[in-house]
Order: C-alpha cells, then structure tokens, then sequence
C-alpha cells in the first residue's frame, strides 16, 4: 500500500517539527528548504516547558538539554534599582515535565533534526529547493519551485517564513501591524552575570531612556534594544551604536566582543486562514509577533505538533477535513487571543513612553511575583501550558502525547 506523500516548505523548526510528526504518522515527507545549507542564523533561542513537553516524544530533547542552558528563573529589572520580580519555573513541576526554559539556538534543534532525518527512508531532505507557488487541488495539492519544477503530493505544509510564497500563492490577507521601533540583536561572550547582582538567564530591562531584553544561551548573552526612526540600520549596527548600548548595560574598560548582530522590524499579523484545502500553513507564514515573551518559534512548534497530527489523521482517514479545519481555526485564535496579546503587553509594559505607566506597569509585575497565587497564573500563562492546555482536546483526538503532568 502507497503510503500518503506530505510536502513540507522549510527546514526552519517549524518546518522540521512538522516533517517529525508527519513521519511519525505514517506519512513519507518531502522536506524542501530554499537555502543551500541549514541556516544557522542567531534568531529564536528560547523553548518554552509547554513546547518541550510536546518535543519529547519526538526523540529530540535530551540531546537539546545537552547543547543548551537550563534556565528556571526569569526576571524583570529597573536598569538602575536592580531585579523588581523573579520568577521561578521550578514551582510548575506539578503540571510539565520541564519546568524551566530552554536556551537554545533553534537552529541546533534543527541540527539534530536532520540529523534523524539521514535515517529514515521515508524522509527525503532537499536543500537550493526554493519554493515559488503552491496550490490545493482538492484531494491533493502541489508546489512549483522557483526553477519550473512541479511536485505533488497528498498535502502541503507551508513553513516558509513571513515572507511565505505558500502563503502569497493562495492569495492569503496577513493584517496586523508593524511598531515603530526596529529591534537590534547583539551577541557578546563577556560574563554579564559577572558584573549585574541576581542576574537570570532571562532579564527584561525597563529603562526609561532605552530598554532591553539580555537572555544567555549556553555561550553567548544577547541583548535586544529598541531602535528608533532617528536611527539608520547601518547606524545602529554600527561600532559605535554596539559598544555604547552594551556600556549601557555594563560599563567596561574594554570593547566588548561581539559574536553576532543584527536588526529587524517588529510585526505583529495573522493570516487569514491558516488552511486552504490541502494546504497548511504554520509558523511565521501563519502568524508573526513581538519576540518579547519568546513565543513565536514557540506558537510555531505548537502548530506543528496539532496541524502536522491532523494532516496525518486525516489522511489515515481516522479524522474528515472538517475537523482539520476545527484545529487549523483552533490554532489561528490561540495566536490571535494568546501569543499576540502576551508579547503585545510585554512590549507596552517595557516601551510604555510615560514613565508612570511603565512604573505602574513594574509595580503589578512585582505584586504578582509576591503572591504565589499571581505568580502561578503568570508563569502558566508566559511558559504557554495554557496555551497548549486550551487545544487539549484537539490534541487528544489526534493521539498527541506529550509530558505534561496535567492538572
């Protein structure tokens, strides 16, 4: 018997994720990435408990916990007064099997993916395959790559980007809104942790001059600031502008290496739809969002473990399309009404221009933080158990397992 063909559109997390579970389920796979080699730029770093406890049946985190940092408390600081709230993970032991976050750069996930990938017949890997259309044929569905090729397949999975041809192809609207203020990343091996009292793997700074993230991974610290329209790309990524906003933080008698730096604009939108047929999207080609909070590669793995699960249920005939298109609606809002609305207040709670409200905004989170009953709701809500919680049911009816302990 022919076993059902699923082509996935980029070798991203998203895209490997996706390619993991498809595969798990019985489907071959096509896994088609645009770039020749796996990218490995410095972009997500940061796996949420909810994420890998659905990672764990994939096979992959113990080797994930070996390349990254465990990190159970998370903070938010004054960049003058020093820590104003901590929170610890490790008092969700009861409900994940992972209570603490994750450093690690996404692209070793994908590594590792691969990795499982060069053993498996029913997983073909093909890199320089960029994808320039798609389209759903009603019981089937097929992509067209940028050199006239032509593939077919039983189902697509588009995770391709914001920028997704997938996405373009089927003439999917994706409103929402861009911030003003453009995000530069730099990336330093000097021991922030050295020289700032209490500090966590994951800090958010507010400031009422120039806040910023500084998060550590297993060899870098990197540091997020707002750039403003007074300020060129190539300005801000300049020396000077590195060496001062790093300063900032920790001043030094010594230039700072810096490992890594980069800039981008902020969105934050969602596709209309995020299935057409028998095409799905996932990832950034579904939804993209503030990275404050870390939830967009994130919100992206969790599409992959339900949607990659349905696609393959419905093509065992174990589920109809109608209930594909019930988990594809599920996901869209738990983007719109959770991913969306957490990173949207993290970025006014830090940027807020009046220093009263950002003050009243510091205030709350060090109340909540003081209050055990507070602090749990919130470290529910920012390590996404409640959002993996709120498509349990859905997640049930595909025979997704992962290793949350429940309650």
């Amino acid at each position: 018997m022919t076993r059902p063909r699923v082509i996935v559109v980029g070798a991203g997390p998203v895209g490997c994720v996706a390619g993991a579970v498809l595969t798990a389920g019985g489907m071959d796979v096509t896994l088609l990435e645009a770039a020749p080699t796996l990218p490995r730029e410095l972009r997500a770093s940061t796996f949420h408990p909810a994420t890998l406890d659905l990672l764990e049946p994939l096979g992959v985190v113990d080797e994930l916990l070996r390349r990254g940092l465990v990190a159970p408390v998370f903070a938010y600081r004054d960049r003058r007064e020093g820590v104003v709230a901590e929170f610890d993970l490790g008092e969700l032991a009861d409900v994940t099997g992972h209570p603490y976050r994750l450093q690690c750069e996404q692209f070793k996930l994908c590594e590792i993916m691969l990795d499982i990938f060069e053993r498996q017949r029913s997983v073909t890997v093909r890199f320089d395959a960029e994808v320039a259309g798609a389209a759903d044929h009603g019981g089937a569905a097929s992509v067209v790559l940028a050199s006239g090729e032509r593939l077919e397949a039983d189902a697509v999975v588009a995770a391709d980007g914001a920028a997704s041809a997938v996405r373009k192809a089927l003439d999917l609207a994706f409103d929402g809104m861009t911030y003003e203020d453009r995000y530069l990343v730099l990336s330093t091996p000097f021991d922030m942790a050295a020289r700032l009292d209490r500090l966590a793997a994951v800090n958010y700074i507010s400031d009422p001059d120039e806040w910023l993230v500084l998060l550590r991974t297993a060899s870098l610290w990197r540091a997020l600031f707002p750039v403003g329209e007074g300020e060129s790309d190539d300005q801000a990524l300049g020396d000077c502008s590195a060496q001062r906003r790093l300063r900032g933080v920790v001043a030094t008698g010594e230039p700072f290496e810096i490992a890594h730096r980069t800039i981008y604009r902020v969105h934050q939108r969602v596709a209309e739809s995020f299935l057409v047929g028998r095409v799905v999207l996932m990832g950034d080609a579904a939804h993209i969002n503030n990275p404050l909070g870390g939830m967009g590669m994130n919100g992206g793995i969790h599409d992959a473990v339900l949607l990659g699960a349905s696609v393959a249920a419905v093509l065992r005939g174990e589920i109809g399309a109608d209930r594909l298109a019930r988990h594809a609606e599920v996901r869209r809002r738990l983007a719109i009404d959770y991913v969306r609305r957490h990173t949207h207040e993290n970025a006014e709670s830090l940027a807020a221009p009046d220093g009263a409200a950002r003050q009243r905004a510091l205030d709350r989170m060090a109340a909540r933080a003081a209050d055990p009953a507070e602090a749990r709701a919130y470290m529910l809500q920012a390590s996404m158990i409640n959002a993996v919680a709120a498509m349990g049911d859905e997640l049930v009816e595909v025979g997704v397992r992962g290793s949350g302990r429940g309650g």
